[in-house]
Protein backbone atom coordinates (compact mmCIF):
# COMPACT_ATOMS: atom_id res chain seq x y z
CA UNK A 1 0.00 0.00 0.00
CA UNK A 2 2.97 2.68 1.17
CA UNK A 3 4.15 1.82 -2.84
CA UNK A 4 1.17 2.28 -4.50
CA UNK A 5 0.25 5.76 -2.76
CA UNK A 6 3.90 7.07 -3.49
CA UNK A 7 3.83 5.92 -6.92
CA UNK A 8 0.31 7.43 -7.12
CA UNK A 9 1.89 10.63 -5.90
CA UNK A 10 4.27 10.73 -7.92
CA UNK A 11 1.96 10.19 -11.16
CA UNK A 12 -0.52 12.95 -10.43
CA UNK A 13 1.84 15.78 -11.45
CA UNK A 14 2.63 14.12 -14.21
CA UNK A 15 -0.57 13.50 -15.34
CA UNK A 16 -1.56 17.35 -15.13
CA UNK A 17 1.62 17.86 -16.91
CA UNK A 18 0.61 16.16 -20.20
CA UNK A 19 -3.16 17.70 -19.93
CA UNK A 20 -1.83 20.70 -19.65
CA UNK A 21 0.70 20.29 -22.95
CA UNK A 22 -1.62 18.61 -25.29
CA UNK A 23 -4.42 21.51 -24.21
CA UNK A 24 -2.16 24.33 -25.22
CA UNK A 25 -0.13 22.76 -28.25
CA UNK A 26 -2.46 19.83 -29.86
CA UNK A 27 -5.36 19.13 -31.41
CA UNK A 28 -8.10 19.21 -28.66
CA UNK A 29 -10.00 15.74 -29.22
CA UNK A 30 -6.59 14.43 -28.50
CA UNK A 31 -7.33 14.83 -24.33
CA UNK A 32 -10.37 12.85 -25.22
CA UNK A 33 -9.13 10.48 -26.91
CA UNK A 34 -6.21 9.91 -24.43
CA UNK A 35 -8.46 9.57 -21.52
CA UNK A 36 -10.74 6.95 -23.18
CA UNK A 37 -8.09 5.15 -23.72
CA UNK A 38 -6.45 5.82 -20.06
CA UNK A 39 -9.88 4.07 -18.97
CA UNK A 40 -9.60 1.02 -20.89
CA UNK A 41 -6.10 0.50 -20.50
CA UNK A 42 -6.73 0.28 -16.62
CA UNK A 43 -9.24 -2.20 -16.85
CA UNK A 44 -6.96 -4.34 -19.18
CA UNK A 45 -3.65 -4.11 -17.26
CA UNK A 46 -5.38 -4.99 -13.97
CA UNK A 47 -6.26 -8.15 -15.97
CA UNK A 48 -2.53 -8.33 -18.12
CA UNK A 49 -0.53 -8.20 -15.57
CA UNK A 50 -2.00 -11.35 -13.14
CA UNK A 51 -3.45 -13.25 -16.36
CA UNK A 52 -0.12 -15.97 -16.56
CA UNK A 53 0.25 -16.78 -12.79
CA UNK A 54 -3.65 -16.73 -12.18
CA UNK A 55 -4.24 -19.48 -14.79
CA UNK A 56 -1.24 -21.39 -12.71
CA UNK A 57 -2.66 -20.49 -9.33
CA UNK A 58 -6.37 -21.37 -10.06
CA UNK A 59 -6.58 -24.24 -12.42
CA UNK A 60 -3.04 -25.65 -11.41
CA UNK A 61 -1.59 -25.62 -15.05
CA UNK A 62 2.34 -25.76 -15.60
CA UNK A 63 3.76 -22.53 -16.76
CA UNK A 64 4.14 -23.59 -20.15
CA UNK A 65 0.38 -24.38 -20.48
CA UNK A 66 -0.44 -21.25 -19.14
CA UNK A 67 1.70 -19.69 -21.37
CA UNK A 68 0.22 -20.52 -24.42
CA UNK A 69 -3.00 -19.92 -23.29
CA UNK A 70 -0.97 -16.04 -22.50
CA UNK A 71 0.06 -16.14 -26.14
CA UNK A 72 -3.23 -17.06 -27.92
CA UNK A 73 -5.41 -14.32 -26.40
CA UNK A 74 -2.32 -11.73 -26.86
CA UNK A 75 -2.11 -12.66 -30.56
CA UNK A 76 -5.63 -12.49 -30.31
CA UNK A 77 -6.13 -9.10 -29.21
CA UNK A 78 -3.99 -7.68 -31.80
CA UNK A 79 -5.26 -9.65 -34.62
CA UNK A 80 -8.36 -9.34 -34.19
CA UNK A 81 -7.55 -5.24 -34.40
CA UNK A 82 -6.85 -6.02 -37.87
CA UNK A 83 -10.39 -7.26 -38.31
CA UNK A 84 -11.69 -3.91 -36.30
CA UNK A 85 -9.86 -1.79 -38.84
CA UNK A 86 -11.27 -3.53 -41.29
CA UNK A 87 -15.29 -3.20 -40.07
CA UNK A 88 -14.72 0.40 -39.03
CA UNK A 89 -13.39 0.98 -42.81
CA UNK A 90 -16.02 -0.68 -44.10
CA UNK A 91 -19.02 0.76 -42.17
CA UNK A 92 -17.55 3.93 -42.39
CA UNK A 93 -18.19 4.46 -38.82
CA UNK A 94 -15.58 4.33 -36.04
CA UNK A 95 -17.38 5.61 -33.37
CA UNK A 96 -19.97 3.02 -33.07
CA UNK A 97 -17.38 0.46 -34.08
CA UNK A 98 -15.11 1.84 -31.15
CA UNK A 99 -18.29 1.98 -28.47
CA UNK A 100 -19.18 -1.46 -29.43
CA UNK A 101 -15.61 -2.36 -28.70
CA UNK A 102 -16.08 -0.89 -25.12
CA UNK A 103 -19.12 -3.12 -24.38
CA UNK A 104 -18.13 -6.10 -25.69
CA UNK A 105 -14.95 -5.93 -23.40
CA UNK A 106 -17.39 -5.01 -20.06
CA UNK A 107 -18.79 -8.29 -20.95
CA UNK A 108 -15.81 -10.12 -21.09
CA UNK A 109 -14.64 -8.99 -17.86
CA UNK A 110 -17.93 -9.66 -16.34
CA UNK A 111 -17.64 -13.38 -17.51
CA UNK A 112 -13.77 -13.25 -15.86
CA UNK A 113 -14.95 -11.56 -12.74
CA UNK A 114 -17.32 -14.64 -11.72
CA UNK A 115 -15.48 -17.01 -9.60
CA UNK A 116 -16.21 -19.92 -10.64
CA UNK A 117 -14.44 -22.98 -9.14
CA UNK A 118 -14.67 -26.87 -9.54
CA UNK A 119 -15.68 -28.59 -6.39
CA UNK A 120 -16.73 -32.05 -4.95
CA UNK A 121 -19.53 -32.43 -2.80
CA UNK A 122 -17.28 -31.60 0.90
CA UNK A 123 -15.98 -28.67 -1.21
CA UNK A 124 -12.64 -29.64 -1.91
CA UNK A 125 -10.95 -28.51 -5.21
CA UNK A 126 -11.19 -31.36 -7.87
CA UNK A 127 -8.75 -30.66 -11.08
CA UNK A 128 -9.34 -32.69 -14.05
CA UNK A 129 -12.83 -33.52 -13.73
CA UNK A 130 -15.51 -32.12 -16.75
CA UNK A 131 -16.88 -29.37 -14.72
CA UNK A 132 -12.72 -27.87 -14.65
CA UNK A 133 -12.83 -28.39 -18.24
CA UNK A 134 -15.86 -26.35 -18.61
CA UNK A 135 -14.45 -23.63 -16.04
CA UNK A 136 -11.21 -23.50 -18.14
CA UNK A 137 -13.42 -22.76 -21.25
CA UNK A 138 -15.71 -20.52 -20.31
CA UNK A 139 -12.07 -18.28 -19.26
CA UNK A 140 -11.44 -18.67 -22.70
CA UNK A 141 -15.03 -17.85 -23.70
CA UNK A 142 -14.43 -14.42 -21.45
CA UNK A 143 -10.69 -13.60 -22.69
CA UNK A 144 -11.88 -13.86 -26.51
CA UNK A 145 -14.46 -11.44 -26.00
CA UNK A 146 -12.30 -9.29 -24.01
CA UNK A 147 -9.80 -9.96 -27.11
CA UNK A 148 -12.25 -8.75 -29.86
CA UNK A 149 -13.45 -5.86 -28.13
CA UNK A 150 -10.44 -4.54 -28.04
CA UNK A 151 -9.79 -5.19 -31.35
CA UNK A 152 -12.78 -2.95 -32.49
CA UNK A 153 -11.44 -0.67 -30.06
CA UNK A 154 -7.60 -0.13 -29.69
CA UNK A 155 -6.68 0.23 -33.77
CA UNK A 156 -9.52 2.40 -34.34
CA UNK A 157 -9.48 5.30 -31.54
CA UNK A 158 -5.92 5.03 -32.91
CA UNK A 159 -6.40 5.70 -36.34
CA UNK A 160 -8.74 9.00 -35.09
CA UNK A 161 -5.92 9.99 -33.55
CA UNK A 162 -3.86 9.69 -36.70
CA UNK A 163 -7.04 11.70 -38.75
CA UNK A 164 -6.84 14.59 -35.90
CA UNK A 165 -3.20 14.79 -36.77
CA UNK A 166 -3.89 14.48 -40.28
CA UNK A 167 -6.47 17.52 -39.67
CA UNK A 168 -4.73 19.90 -37.44
CA UNK A 169 -1.70 19.93 -40.39
CA UNK A 170 -3.98 20.80 -43.25
CA UNK A 171 -5.31 23.76 -41.07
CA UNK A 172 -1.75 24.69 -40.22
CA UNK A 173 -1.04 24.33 -43.96
CA UNK A 174 -3.27 27.38 -45.08
CA UNK A 175 -1.19 29.48 -42.66
CA UNK A 176 1.89 28.96 -44.31
CA UNK A 177 4.96 26.41 -44.96
CA UNK A 178 6.46 27.60 -41.00
CA UNK A 179 3.06 26.35 -39.61
CA UNK A 180 3.01 23.33 -41.64
CA UNK A 181 6.42 22.55 -40.05
CA UNK A 182 5.40 23.08 -36.42
CA UNK A 183 2.69 20.93 -37.11
CA UNK A 184 4.33 18.06 -38.51
CA UNK A 185 6.60 17.99 -35.90
CA UNK A 186 3.88 17.84 -33.14
CA UNK A 187 2.47 14.31 -34.37
CA UNK A 188 5.56 12.06 -32.77
CA UNK A 189 5.04 13.84 -29.41
CA UNK A 190 1.57 13.87 -29.78
CA UNK A 191 1.16 9.75 -30.04
CA UNK A 192 3.52 9.83 -27.38
CA UNK A 193 1.50 11.50 -25.11
CA UNK A 194 -1.31 9.95 -26.06
CA UNK A 195 0.85 6.81 -24.87
CA UNK A 196 1.82 8.18 -21.57
CA UNK A 197 -2.32 7.79 -20.94
CA UNK A 198 -2.26 4.07 -21.66
CA UNK A 199 0.50 3.94 -19.01
CA UNK A 200 -1.01 5.88 -16.55
CA UNK A 201 -3.68 3.37 -16.57
CA UNK A 202 -1.06 1.07 -16.55
CA UNK A 203 1.19 2.07 -13.29
CA UNK A 204 -1.69 1.85 -11.14
CA UNK A 205 -3.68 -1.80 -12.72
CA UNK A 206 -1.09 -4.07 -11.35
CA UNK A 207 -1.93 -2.79 -7.67
CA UNK A 208 -5.79 -3.92 -7.97
CA UNK A 209 -5.51 -7.40 -7.81
CA UNK A 210 -2.69 -8.25 -5.32
CA UNK A 211 -4.11 -5.36 -3.03
CA UNK A 212 -7.56 -7.21 -3.30
CA UNK A 213 -6.33 -10.49 -3.17
CA UNK A 214 -4.05 -10.06 -0.15
CA UNK A 215 -6.75 -8.25 1.46
CA UNK A 216 -9.91 -10.93 1.14
CA UNK A 217 -6.99 -13.55 2.10
CA UNK A 218 -6.46 -11.81 5.43
CA UNK A 219 -10.04 -11.51 6.02
CA UNK A 220 -9.84 -15.39 5.97
CA UNK A 221 -6.78 -15.88 8.13
CA UNK A 222 -4.70 -16.49 5.29
CA UNK A 223 -1.75 -14.54 4.33
CA UNK A 224 0.37 -14.28 1.01
CA UNK A 225 2.72 -16.64 -0.24
CA UNK A 226 3.85 -17.21 -3.94
CA UNK A 227 4.71 -20.84 -4.13
CA UNK A 228 1.88 -22.10 -1.97
CA UNK A 229 -0.91 -21.94 -4.74
CA UNK A 230 1.33 -24.55 -6.45
CA UNK A 231 2.38 -26.49 -3.44
CA UNK A 232 -2.06 -27.12 -3.03
CA UNK A 233 -1.94 -28.28 -6.20
CA UNK A 234 0.38 -31.02 -6.00
CA UNK A 235 -0.83 -32.08 -2.68
CA UNK A 236 -4.20 -32.06 -4.01
CA UNK A 237 -3.17 -34.19 -7.64
CA UNK A 238 -1.21 -36.25 -5.52
CA UNK A 239 2.46 -35.24 -7.05
CA UNK A 240 3.97 -33.65 -4.25
CA UNK A 241 6.13 -35.91 -3.79
CA UNK A 242 7.60 -35.69 -7.09
CA UNK A 243 8.64 -31.67 -6.34
CA UNK A 244 10.75 -32.14 -4.23
CA UNK A 245 8.85 -29.80 -1.64
CA UNK A 246 7.37 -32.03 0.54
CA UNK A 247 9.09 -30.67 3.50
CA UNK A 248 8.28 -27.35 2.81
CA UNK A 249 4.72 -27.83 2.21
CA UNK A 250 4.21 -29.28 5.37
CA UNK A 251 6.29 -26.37 7.34
CA UNK A 252 3.95 -23.48 5.47
CA UNK A 253 0.98 -25.61 6.41
CA UNK A 254 1.42 -25.86 9.72
CA UNK A 255 2.32 -21.86 10.18
CA UNK A 256 -0.85 -21.42 8.02
CA UNK A 257 -3.09 -23.74 10.23
CA UNK A 258 -2.08 -22.63 13.34
CA UNK A 259 -2.10 -18.76 12.14
CA UNK A 260 -5.39 -18.99 10.86
CA UNK A 261 -7.30 -19.52 14.05
CA UNK A 262 -8.64 -22.95 12.54
CA UNK A 263 -9.53 -25.78 15.28
CA UNK A 264 -6.93 -28.41 14.58
CA UNK A 265 -6.63 -31.85 16.31
CA UNK A 266 -3.17 -32.36 14.51
CA UNK A 267 -2.03 -30.32 11.92
CA UNK A 268 -0.44 -33.08 9.86
CA UNK A 269 -3.44 -35.10 9.39
CA UNK A 270 -4.47 -35.53 5.73
CA UNK A 271 -8.21 -34.22 6.22
CA UNK A 272 -6.68 -30.72 7.90
CA UNK A 273 -4.29 -30.10 5.08
CA UNK A 274 -6.47 -31.56 2.17
CA UNK A 275 -9.34 -28.69 3.53
CA UNK A 276 -6.31 -26.08 4.08
CA UNK A 277 -5.50 -26.34 0.41
CA UNK A 278 -8.92 -25.87 -1.47
CA UNK A 279 -9.65 -23.37 1.23
CA UNK A 280 -6.42 -21.23 0.57
CA UNK A 281 -6.76 -22.23 -3.57
CA UNK A 282 -10.35 -20.80 -3.39
CA UNK A 283 -9.80 -17.93 -1.23
CA UNK A 284 -6.54 -16.86 -3.09
CA UNK A 285 -8.14 -16.70 -6.61
CA UNK A 286 -11.42 -15.33 -5.17
CA UNK A 287 -9.87 -12.24 -4.53
CA UNK A 288 -8.14 -12.22 -7.96
CA UNK A 289 -11.79 -12.49 -9.46
CA UNK A 290 -12.98 -9.90 -7.72
CA UNK A 291 -11.07 -7.52 -9.36
CA UNK A 292 -11.75 -8.15 -12.65
CA UNK A 293 -15.39 -6.07 -11.46
CA UNK A 294 -12.59 -3.05 -11.34
CA UNK A 295 -11.93 -3.88 -15.23
CA UNK A 296 -15.68 -4.10 -15.48
CA UNK A 297 -16.13 -0.27 -14.00
CA UNK A 298 -13.64 1.22 -16.19
CA UNK A 299 -14.89 0.09 -19.65
CA UNK A 300 -17.87 2.05 -18.55
CA UNK A 301 -16.35 5.10 -17.40
CA UNK A 302 -13.82 4.65 -20.83
CA UNK A 303 -17.33 4.16 -22.60
CA UNK A 304 -18.68 7.40 -20.57
CA UNK A 305 -15.57 10.05 -21.75
CA UNK A 306 -15.61 8.47 -25.31
CA UNK A 307 -19.53 8.25 -25.97
CA UNK A 308 -19.96 12.62 -24.22
CA UNK A 309 -16.84 13.53 -26.77
CA UNK A 310 -17.56 11.97 -29.72
CA UNK A 311 -18.41 15.29 -31.14
CA UNK A 312 -14.62 16.20 -31.05
CA UNK A 313 -13.40 13.12 -32.98
CA UNK A 314 -13.22 13.48 -36.65
CA UNK A 315 -14.89 9.63 -39.00
CA UNK A 316 -11.72 8.98 -41.20
CA UNK A 317 -13.38 7.09 -43.49
CA UNK A 318 -16.43 8.83 -44.48
CA UNK A 319 -14.12 11.81 -45.52
CA UNK A 320 -12.35 10.26 -47.72
CA UNK A 321 -14.64 8.29 -49.58
CA UNK A 322 -15.89 11.76 -50.73
CA UNK A 323 -12.27 13.19 -51.41
CA UNK A 324 -11.34 9.92 -52.96
CA UNK A 325 -14.62 10.18 -55.69
CA UNK A 326 -13.73 13.40 -56.93
CA UNK A 327 -10.06 12.69 -58.23
CA UNK A 328 -8.88 11.73 -61.67
CA UNK A 329 -8.04 8.72 -63.47
CA UNK A 330 -4.13 9.85 -63.91
CA UNK A 331 -4.70 11.09 -60.35
CA UNK A 332 -5.85 7.68 -58.97
CA UNK A 333 -3.23 5.96 -60.90
CA UNK A 334 -0.29 8.28 -59.63
CA UNK A 335 -2.01 7.26 -55.78
CA UNK A 336 -1.97 3.87 -56.66
CA UNK A 337 2.11 3.96 -57.15
CA UNK A 338 2.14 6.15 -54.14
CA UNK A 339 0.15 3.49 -51.94
CA UNK A 340 2.00 0.79 -53.03
CA UNK A 341 5.34 1.99 -51.78
CA UNK A 342 3.42 3.03 -48.30
CA UNK A 343 2.13 0.17 -47.76
CA UNK A 344 5.73 -1.37 -49.31
CA UNK A 345 7.54 0.80 -46.06
CA UNK A 346 4.63 -0.18 -43.99
CA UNK A 347 5.34 -4.14 -44.11
CA UNK A 348 9.04 -3.83 -43.46
CA UNK A 349 8.39 -1.89 -40.07
CA UNK A 350 5.85 -4.09 -39.18
CA UNK A 351 8.40 -7.19 -40.15
CA UNK A 352 10.71 -5.45 -37.41
CA UNK A 353 7.41 -4.94 -34.70
CA UNK A 354 6.71 -8.50 -34.64
CA UNK A 355 10.30 -9.32 -33.25
CA UNK A 356 10.25 -6.02 -30.60
CA UNK A 357 7.01 -7.58 -29.45
CA UNK A 358 8.14 -11.06 -28.89
CA UNK A 359 11.23 -9.80 -27.06
CA UNK A 360 8.99 -7.20 -25.09
CA UNK A 361 5.81 -8.76 -23.81
CA UNK A 362 7.94 -11.46 -22.16
CA UNK A 363 7.12 -8.78 -19.09
CA UNK A 364 3.84 -11.14 -19.04
CA UNK A 365 5.85 -14.35 -19.92
CA UNK A 366 9.09 -15.27 -18.79
CA UNK A 367 9.75 -12.24 -16.93
CA UNK A 368 6.74 -12.51 -14.50
CA UNK A 369 8.09 -15.92 -14.26
CA UNK A 370 11.44 -15.05 -13.35
CA UNK A 371 10.10 -12.79 -10.83
CA UNK A 372 8.05 -15.31 -8.85
CA UNK A 373 10.67 -17.70 -8.72
CA UNK A 374 14.01 -15.96 -8.95
CA UNK A 375 13.41 -12.43 -7.44
CA UNK A 376 12.62 -12.44 -3.49
CA UNK A 377 8.80 -11.43 -3.29
CA UNK A 378 8.68 -11.57 0.64
CA UNK A 379 7.72 -7.78 0.23
CA UNK A 380 6.66 -7.18 -3.53
CA UNK A 381 4.25 -9.41 -5.00
CA UNK A 382 5.63 -10.90 -8.71
CA UNK A 383 2.72 -8.97 -10.60
CA UNK A 384 3.52 -5.34 -8.89
CA UNK A 385 7.00 -5.41 -11.23
CA UNK A 386 4.78 -5.08 -14.10
CA UNK A 387 4.00 -1.56 -12.81
CA UNK A 388 7.78 -0.20 -13.73
CA UNK A 389 6.81 -0.18 -17.37
CA UNK A 390 4.29 2.21 -16.75
CA UNK A 391 5.60 3.96 -14.74
CA UNK A 392 9.38 4.72 -16.43
CA UNK A 393 6.89 5.39 -19.38
CA UNK A 394 5.24 8.14 -17.71
CA UNK A 395 8.96 9.61 -16.30
CA UNK A 396 10.75 9.62 -19.13
CA UNK A 397 8.57 10.49 -22.01
CA UNK A 398 9.29 14.56 -21.14
CA UNK A 399 12.75 13.52 -21.10
CA UNK A 400 12.99 11.57 -24.44
CA UNK A 401 10.83 14.37 -26.02
CA UNK A 402 12.97 16.36 -24.91
CA UNK A 403 15.61 15.10 -26.43
CA UNK A 404 14.64 14.54 -29.65
CA UNK A 405 13.20 18.59 -29.56
CA UNK A 406 16.29 19.76 -28.68
CA UNK A 407 18.12 17.54 -31.87
CA UNK A 408 15.46 18.56 -33.97
CA UNK A 409 15.87 22.75 -33.37
CA UNK A 410 19.52 22.07 -33.73
CA UNK A 411 19.06 20.76 -37.38
CA UNK A 412 19.67 17.07 -36.30
CA UNK A 413 16.04 15.39 -36.64
CA UNK A 414 16.03 11.58 -36.03
CA UNK A 415 13.74 10.29 -38.14
CA UNK A 416 10.84 7.73 -36.65
CA UNK A 417 12.48 4.82 -39.07
CA UNK A 418 16.11 5.58 -37.01
CA UNK A 419 14.62 5.84 -33.73
CA UNK A 420 12.78 2.36 -34.30
CA UNK A 421 16.18 1.03 -34.67
CA UNK A 422 17.72 2.70 -31.69
CA UNK A 423 14.55 1.22 -29.80
CA UNK A 424 15.75 -2.37 -30.77
CA UNK A 425 19.40 -1.94 -29.47
CA UNK A 426 17.98 -0.73 -26.74
CA UNK A 427 15.95 -3.82 -25.76
CA UNK A 428 18.75 -5.80 -26.12
CA UNK A 429 20.68 -4.08 -23.16
CA UNK A 430 17.94 -5.34 -21.13
CA UNK A 431 18.86 -8.97 -22.09
CA UNK A 432 22.06 -8.29 -22.19
CA UNK A 433 21.74 -6.84 -18.78
CA UNK A 434 19.54 -10.47 -17.83
CA UNK A 435 22.21 -12.91 -19.19
CA UNK A 436 25.33 -11.44 -17.66
CA UNK A 437 23.44 -11.19 -14.13
CA UNK A 438 22.40 -15.02 -14.56
CA UNK A 439 25.64 -16.04 -15.60
CA UNK A 440 27.06 -14.95 -12.51
CA UNK A 441 25.16 -15.78 -10.25
CA UNK A 442 25.00 -19.36 -11.90
CA UNK A 443 21.39 -19.66 -12.69
CA UNK A 444 20.15 -22.86 -13.27
CA UNK A 445 16.67 -23.49 -15.33
CA UNK A 446 13.45 -22.95 -13.59
CA UNK A 447 12.49 -26.11 -13.54
CA UNK A 448 15.69 -27.11 -11.39
CA UNK A 449 15.92 -23.75 -9.26
CA UNK A 450 11.76 -24.59 -8.49
CA UNK A 451 13.13 -27.96 -6.92
CA UNK A 452 15.66 -26.92 -4.67
CA UNK A 453 14.73 -26.78 -1.33
CA UNK A 454 16.83 -23.96 1.20
CA UNK A 455 19.08 -25.97 1.95
CA UNK A 456 20.08 -27.01 -1.76
CA UNK A 457 19.91 -23.57 -2.74
CA UNK A 458 22.70 -22.51 0.41
CA UNK A 459 24.84 -25.43 -0.37
CA UNK A 460 24.76 -24.74 -4.42
CA UNK A 461 25.41 -20.73 -3.04
CA UNK A 462 22.27 -20.19 -4.93
CA UNK A 463 19.90 -16.69 -3.61
CA UNK A 464 17.09 -14.94 -5.29
CA UNK A 465 18.33 -11.53 -6.65
CA UNK A 466 17.12 -8.46 -5.20
CA UNK A 467 14.54 -5.81 -6.44
CA UNK A 468 16.61 -3.63 -8.17
CA UNK A 469 17.25 -6.45 -11.48
CA UNK A 470 13.74 -5.90 -12.08
CA UNK A 471 14.29 -2.11 -11.81
CA UNK A 472 17.30 -2.17 -14.46
CA UNK A 473 15.68 -4.65 -16.82
CA UNK A 474 12.59 -2.79 -16.80
CA UNK A 475 14.43 1.05 -17.50
CA UNK A 476 15.65 -0.49 -20.32
CA UNK A 477 13.21 -2.17 -22.09
CA UNK A 478 10.63 1.12 -21.21
CA UNK A 479 13.49 2.85 -22.86
CA UNK A 480 13.21 0.88 -26.03
CA UNK A 481 9.96 0.94 -26.14
CA UNK A 482 9.17 4.70 -25.93
CA UNK A 483 11.58 4.35 -29.11
CA UNK A 484 9.27 1.75 -31.01
CA UNK A 485 5.52 1.80 -29.47
CA UNK A 486 4.60 5.30 -29.77
CA UNK A 487 6.40 6.06 -32.63
CA UNK A 488 5.38 3.34 -34.40
CA UNK A 489 1.79 4.47 -34.39
CA UNK A 490 3.00 7.81 -35.58
CA UNK A 491 4.68 6.04 -38.24
CA UNK A 492 1.44 3.94 -39.48
CA UNK A 493 -0.31 7.37 -39.53
CA UNK A 494 2.13 8.89 -41.32
CA UNK A 495 2.51 6.10 -44.38
CA UNK A 496 -0.89 4.82 -44.36
CA UNK A 497 -3.03 5.59 -47.29
CA UNK A 498 -5.81 7.99 -46.08
CA UNK A 499 -8.70 6.07 -46.34
CA UNK A 500 -6.88 2.72 -45.03
CA UNK A 501 -5.94 4.54 -41.88
CA UNK A 502 -7.83 1.67 -39.98
CA UNK A 503 -6.90 -0.95 -41.55
CA UNK A 504 -3.34 0.25 -41.69
CA UNK A 505 -3.36 0.72 -37.91
CA UNK A 506 -4.70 -3.24 -37.70
CA UNK A 507 -1.90 -4.29 -39.62
CA UNK A 508 0.54 -2.64 -36.67
CA UNK A 509 -1.18 -4.88 -34.25
CA UNK A 510 -1.72 -7.65 -36.33
CA UNK A 511 2.25 -7.84 -36.27
CA UNK A 512 2.31 -7.52 -32.83
CA UNK A 513 0.04 -10.00 -32.84
CA UNK A 514 2.50 -12.65 -34.52
CA UNK A 515 5.19 -11.34 -31.98
CA UNK A 516 2.80 -12.29 -29.48
CA UNK A 517 1.88 -15.33 -30.84
CA UNK A 518 5.22 -17.00 -30.31
CA UNK A 519 5.49 -15.51 -26.44
CA UNK A 520 5.32 -18.61 -25.12
CA UNK A 521 8.46 -19.73 -26.02
CA UNK A 522 10.21 -17.74 -23.03
CA UNK A 523 8.97 -19.77 -19.84
CA UNK A 524 9.79 -22.88 -22.40
CA UNK A 525 13.27 -21.47 -22.87
CA UNK A 526 13.48 -20.27 -19.48
CA UNK A 527 12.37 -23.39 -17.62
CA UNK A 528 14.21 -25.69 -19.86
CA UNK A 529 17.54 -23.93 -19.97
CA UNK A 530 20.29 -22.72 -17.98
CA UNK A 531 18.41 -19.43 -17.87
CA UNK A 532 21.16 -16.79 -19.23
CA UNK A 533 20.48 -18.66 -22.55
CA UNK A 534 16.66 -17.71 -22.71
CA UNK A 535 18.63 -14.58 -22.17
CA UNK A 536 20.63 -14.67 -24.89
CA UNK A 537 17.71 -15.86 -27.62
CA UNK A 538 15.99 -12.25 -26.90
CA UNK A 539 19.36 -10.77 -26.81
CA UNK A 540 20.38 -11.78 -30.40
CA UNK A 541 16.24 -11.46 -31.64
CA UNK A 542 17.09 -8.09 -30.86
CA UNK A 543 20.17 -7.23 -32.43
CA UNK A 544 19.38 -8.95 -35.36
CA UNK A 545 16.22 -6.85 -35.74
CA UNK A 546 18.28 -3.54 -34.91
CA UNK A 547 20.80 -4.25 -37.96
CA UNK A 548 18.23 -5.13 -40.48
CA UNK A 549 16.28 -1.78 -39.39
CA UNK A 550 19.12 0.23 -39.78
CA UNK A 551 20.12 -1.12 -43.46
CA UNK A 552 16.36 -0.28 -44.11
CA UNK A 553 16.42 3.74 -42.34
CA UNK A 554 17.47 5.59 -45.32
CA UNK A 555 14.50 3.90 -48.06
CA UNK A 556 12.13 4.53 -45.11
CA UNK A 557 13.19 8.09 -44.75
CA UNK A 558 12.33 8.55 -48.04
CA UNK A 559 9.46 7.23 -48.17
CA UNK A 560 7.90 9.23 -45.18
CA UNK A 561 9.48 12.38 -46.37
Amino acid sequence: MVIFICILALVIPFLFFYLSKAKKEHPKGLIAAALSNMGERFGYYIMNAILLLFIVSKFGLPDATAGVIYSVFYFGIYVLSLVGGIIADRTQNYHRTIQWGLIIMALGYVGMAIPLFSQNANGIIVDGDGKWWGILIFTCIALLCIAFGNGLFKGNLQALVGQMYDNFEAEAAKKGPEALAVAKDKRDSGFQIFYVFINIGGVIAPFVAPMLREWWLKAHNFVYNADMSALCHHFLNGTLQYTNKEGEFVDLTQKFLETSQTVVTDPSLLADQTRFCSDYILTFNQGVHFSFFVSVAAMLISLIIFFTQRSKFPQPAKKMAAEIAGYSAEEKAAMAKEIKQRMAALFAVLGIAVFFWLSFHQNGQSLSVFARDFVKSDQIAPEIWQALNPLFVIILTPLVMGIFAMLASKGKPVSTPRKIAYGMGLAGCAYLFLMIFSIVKHYPSGDVFRAMDAAQMAAAGLAKAAPWVMIVTYFFLTVAELFISPLGLSFVSKVAPRHMVGLCQGLWLGATAIGNLFIFVGPIMLNAWDIWKCWGVFLLVCLVSMSVMFGMVKWLERVTE
